[in-house]
């Protein structure tokens, strides 16, 4: 675990903001490549970027906020709300944001809502990969305790106090890196626009299911002992993506009301 990644004077630049960077800019390339295949220009996807990155920032943050509020933000200082620098973003959160970002762009631009939604599925799951190593580093979203060969260990002061654990973000990294793969692979072989999207949306949603099984972060006698949030939130996510490709694949009549 090495928070920061280097230092500009006094400021401390982490590795977690770095990543999550690497990662937003990998798939706002990556969208970009794959556009023109759709018939749109890879100019559009470069100008969603902005929009996309404040509706994922504002999203993750704010819902980490509402999340934690009581553990890390009540009787502080505003500021504290806003410092994400070193962590403190819900991926949901950011996919939420994000979602609704893309939704007004494109509906201010007059585009075609799920062609868009489509080309930028499989690269949100290449960004999350490089998101994942970012908490690795940062040292949160840790896993159980763990006795398997590939268990890993953070410094004795982290909250895990020096224990074996699983290596959660490796897990979740990886599996990102599968769905990304695999719904590339889909884009080129989809049968009707919203399929990538409605993919990913079941297929994430099950993926973080499985994951937070091993995750440890949560409190001894939180509320969160049974299903943690993550799990909770993963069932509406799956819904909807179920939910869309029951609409997106039927006859016109489905989608009139859906489509742009």
């Amino acid at each position: 675990m090495h928070k920061i990644a280097f230092q500009l004077g006094s400021v401390p630049i982490y590795w977690y903001g770095v990543l999550v960077a690497v990662g937003l800019l990998a798939g706002l390339w990556t969208a970009g490549r794959r556009a023109p295949l759709s018939g749109i220009r890879s100019e559009t996807v470069i100008d969603l970027g902005p929009w996309l990155i404040l509706g994922t920032i504002v999203g993750a943050r704010g819902l980490y906020v509402l999340s934690y509020w009581r553990e890390d933000f009540a009787g502080r200082s505003l500021w504290h709300i806003f410092n994400i620098r070193g962590g403190g973003l819900v991926f949901y959160g950011g996919l939420i944001g994000a979602s609704l970002a893309c939704i007004l762009y494109v509906r201010f631009k007059k585009l075609p809502l799920w062609k868009v939604a489509d080309v930028l599925a499989p690269s949100i799951a290449l960004g999350h990969s490089f998101g994942r190593i970012g908490c690795l580093m940062n040292g949160c979203c840790f896993g159980r305790a763990c006795d398997l060969p590939w268990a890993i260990r953070f410094p004795d002061d982290h909250p895990t106090h020096g224990a074996y654990v699983h290596p959660t973000q490796i897990y979740e990294s990886i599996l990102n890196l599968g769905l990304y793969a695999a719904l590339a692979w889909l884009y080129r072989r989809k049968k009707f626009d919203g399929q990538i999207f409605s993919s990913y949306l079941i297929s994430y949603a099950v993926l973080r299911g499985i994951v937070e099984i091993f995750r440890g972060d949560y409190p001894a006698g939180s509320p969160f002992s049974r299903a943690t949030p993550g799990q909770m939130l993963s069932i509406p996510i799956f819904a909807a993506g179920v939910l869309l490709w029951w609409l997106l694949s039927g006859p016109k009549t489905k989608v009139q009301s859906l489509k742009s």
